[in-house]
């Protein structure tokens, strides 16, 4: 298990960066474990805890919905009339992995009605990502794969029960270098009552 660093909450933050190249190393058991329980900590509407919680780590399967992934957000995008977000990433490339080598991907599923449930992911993976930071891992969010995981198929082979969705795919691992901050624009405050 990698080594907690004692870095107060406003340094992990800043600290924690999407990552995007990965060392073939896999993460124990222990590791993703604490992450889960990171995880449940989160703040939860009207105390509802919905999350539950997929782990892969099995790297034929992560490229099987990698390669079922890339032509439905495709799709997606251009059904929508947006671009590929990534100019880097070239989702028709055969050989491009929309998980960069991770070895572990986390999925938070929950139910598919429910006040506030994806809310409750969201937040619930944001504190993976930051635990995922102190111990000096590196975190990304693959909104591609969420249609790939919430097909029929998919849904069986990873068991997600009847009702339930994948909301919040993160992939984790040892990073692979270092991985720089990217820029942010100031916070916009649309209003400022006293």
């Amino acid at each position: 298990m990698p080594a907690i660093q004692n870095n107060i909450v406003s340094d992990v933050i800043f600290l924690r960066r999407s990552v995007r190249s990965y060392q073939p190393e896999r993460l124990e058991q222990e590791t993703i474990e604490s992450l889960l329980h990171a995880a449940i900590r989160a703040p939860t509407a009207m105390h509802q805890e919905p999350w539950r919680f997929i782990v892969i780590q099995d790297q034929s399967l992560l490229n099987h919905i990698s390669t079922i992934a890339k032509p439905l957000f495709q799709r997606s995008l251009h059904s929508s009339g947006h671009a590929e977000p990534h100019t880097d990433y070239d989702f028709s490339d055969p050989k491009f992995n929309i998980f960069y080598g991770a070895d572990t991907l986390i999925v938070i599923v929950a139910q598919e009605s429910g006040h506030f449930v994806e809310a409750d992911c969201w937040l619930a993976a944001e504190n993976l990502m930051l635990a995922a930071t102190e111990m000096g891992l590196g975190t990304c969010v693959i909104g591609s794969a969420i249609a790939a995981l919430n097909t029929p198929d998919m849904r069986k082979q990873l068991k997600i029960p009847q009702g339930y969705v994948a909301i919040a795919p993160i992939i984790v691992g040892v990073p692979r270098g270092r991985t720089e901050a990217t820029p942010r624009k100031d916070p916009i405050v649309l209003s400022w009552i006293k």
